[in-house]
């Protein structure tokens, strides 16, 4: 049995009297690609935000790696290996490229204020290096060598988000928590993305949640998929097995059974 990297347990979250999610459970295999799918206001975001930290649920756990990270802070969580990019982009607009990318490798530095003055006499400058090689590197997997240098706030929409997935990646996450990675993107774009999400998760080992609209894509590329309604879980599985469930069917694409007959009898 393949190992889960995430566990979710019971979370229920409420904002006022309105209940986001209730009670919901599910587990996330180490080294596979897991989207969360649903209507519109069906707690899909709310959920990643208690994933990542964003969110203090009001009961329930978040297992990572075994260990209970409910009350930890997302720069905690970061530390433990959690990446995330926003549904709304979170890029530094004024910065280039690089230097937003850089920023996703603050975590990981070991040098401080006191050994940052001595920085060509300690080991600063090696450290340094070595950081700016690994982000290069991401650079180059995401094919985005001719804009490293250009500021982030002037490109295209699907080149911002390529660049906060780079971020993201940055963080040498085992876990990467995508929210609609592709919205807003043309179908070439589109393309482009899955393919970066499967290569990440396939060649850097990353576990991918994700949280994405588009069920041609969610088809393609997962390898399981769990299904909220009203902050509800409504079932989880693999893609063909919960796109065929009736309950699916009726909650996140409005087809009927009934329907469904009649479009078949109708081809």
């Amino acid at each position: 049995m393949t190992e889960s990297i995430l566990k979710v347990e019971n979370v229920s979250l409420a904002f006022g009297g309105v209940k986001a999610l209730t009670d919901v459970s599910f587990e996330v295999p180490r080294g596979s690609v897991f989207s969360i799918i649903g209507p519109n206001g069906a707690g899909k975001t709310s959920m990643l935000n208690c994933i990542s930290g964003r969110y203090q649920p009001n009961s329930g756990n978040v297992i990572f790696n075994d260990k209970i990270v409910t009350d930890l802070r997302p720069n905690d969580r970061a530390d433990l290996g959690m990446g995330r990019t926003f549904q709304n982009l979170a890029l530094f607009g004024h910065m280039s490229v690089l230097d937003n990318i850089m920023v996703g490798r603050h975590h990981l530095l070991k040098n401080n204020w006191l050994t940052g003055p001595l920085y060509w006499a300690s080991p600063a400058q090696k450290e340094e290096l070595a950081h700016r090689r690994y982000c290069e590197e991401i650079i180059d997997f995401l094919e985005i060598s001719h804009i490293r240098k250009s500021v982030a706030g002037t490109l295209s929409y699907g080149l911002r988000k390529r660049v906060e997935l780079a971020r993201a990646m940055a963080l040498k996450p085992q876990l990467i928590l995508l929210d609609e990675p592709m919205a807003g993107m043309n179908l070439e774009e589109k393309e482009d993305m899955a393919r970066y999400i499967l290569d990440l998760n396939e060649e850097f080992g990353i576990t991918v949640v994700m949280i994405e609209h588009d069920m041609g894509v969610v088809m393609d590329i997962s390898h399981q998929v769990m299904v909220l309604d009203f902050g509800k879980k409504l079932m989880s599985g693999l893609p063909d097995e919960v796109m065929a469930d009736p309950h699916v069917k009726r909650a996140y694409l409005g087809i009927e059974d009934d329907e469904e007959e009649t479009v078949k009898e109708a081809s």
